[in-house]
């Protein structure tokens, strides 16, 4: 048969039938046309774009403790002056469409959204695990993130299941030093690290026995920010700090103060049964009752709720009588 021949053929033959589901070609990832789209993806990914700031939703985890009203201020004054200088890194939202999640550069979006300007911005697509190492990497490469941010953010890390390598390789730092940040992270709520703040000038070792401090005096978070609130006149989060540190200091010299033989021992609570419940504490300053809850049934709620009925009762009790008789 001619050449001619087979290409009448091709070009007369109907369209068979196929037997079963046909597989689609596989994409083209070798050879020039693969290096092509190779290129024009990097391309891409290295291209700056504008968008609307409105279109960035938060993603990944928070970083900072506080905001600093006068360095966005100067932020937003500065790009009003000069423009935008330092693209954002985005990525696509993977459920909404047109619209992004922020990588990093939140302040830049926030202040580009008060001047009523398009951001730019980097787009990369990031899963969830390269969206928090290059956030970490950002961070870690900023001067102005306090060590207690870079403790919470590796805290955020830990609770979203993200293991111990996952954590140092986002920080750019080794085992110890993440062992140390997550221990602090353990013993201080994070209540009163957003209550104390950034505080930029403590560093890991004060954080570290600030811990111990909270830990040996056994004070509930409620009672030390209240101390800290009432101590502190400055909104300065390093003076935040300091108070929380002197009134620490100042409760464990009164424990030291008060000689062995004088000081209440804990006495063990038990249910009428015998069944151990917990126990009552006694420092200087407060009386701490601690009780199981395997064991207290729920006991706990009914205590808390009616403590301010028991104490009028008592004190209906043991308060003399006024008047004459």
């Amino acid at each position: 048969m001619s050449r001619k021949d087979v290409l009448k053929g091709l070009m007369d033959a109907q369209p068979a039938t196929p037997a079963g589901p046909v597989a689609a070609p596989p994409r083209a990832n070798r050879g020039a046309i693969g290096a092509v789209s190779r290129s024009i993806a990097d391309l891409k990914a290295r291209s700056v774009v504008e968008l609307d700031p409105h279109s960035i939703e938060a993603a990944g985890m928070s970083d900072r403790l506080e905001t600093d009203a006068d360095a966005d201020a100067s932020l937003r004054n500065s790009i009003a002056e000069y423009g935008q200088q330092v693209p954002v890194l985005v990525r696509p939202h993977p459920t909404k469409e047109g619209r992004y999640q922020i990588v990093y550069g939140r302040r830049r979006v926030l202040a580009m959204r008060d001047l009523g300007q398009t951001v730019k911005a980097l787009i990369r697509d990031l899963d969830d695990r390269e969206l928090v190492l290059a956030q970490g990497q950002e961070n870690t490469a900023r001067r102005d993130l306090s060590f207690i941010e870079k403790v919470n953010f590796a805290r955020q890390l830990s609770e979203a299941g993200y293991d111990r390598k996952v954590i140092c390789d986002a920080l750019s730092v080794d085992k110890t030093l993440i062992s140390r940040m997550l221990s602090i992270a353990d013993r201080l709520p994070p209540d009163l690290i957003a209550g104390i703040g950034a505080a930029p000038s403590v560093g890991r070792d004060r954080w570290l026995a600030l811990a111990d401090l909270v830990e040996a005096t056994e004070t509930d978070t409620i009672t030390l920010l209240a101390m800290v609130n009432l101590g502190t006149v400055s909104e300065r989060s390093d003076d935040r700090f300091q108070t929380a540190w002197a009134y620490l200091s100042g409760v464990m010299a009164r424990r030291k103060a008060v000689p062995e033989s004088t000081r209440r021992p804990a006495q063990p609570l038990y249910t009428p049964d015998g069944v151990p419940l917990g126990q009552a504490r006694y420092d200087r300053n407060f009386c701490t009752v601690k009780l199981r809850l395997a064991h207290s049934e729920g006991f706990e709620d009914w205590l808390v709720e009616n403590l301010p009925t028991l104490f009028t009762d008592w004190q209906a009790r043991n308060t003399p009588p006024t008047g004459k008789p």
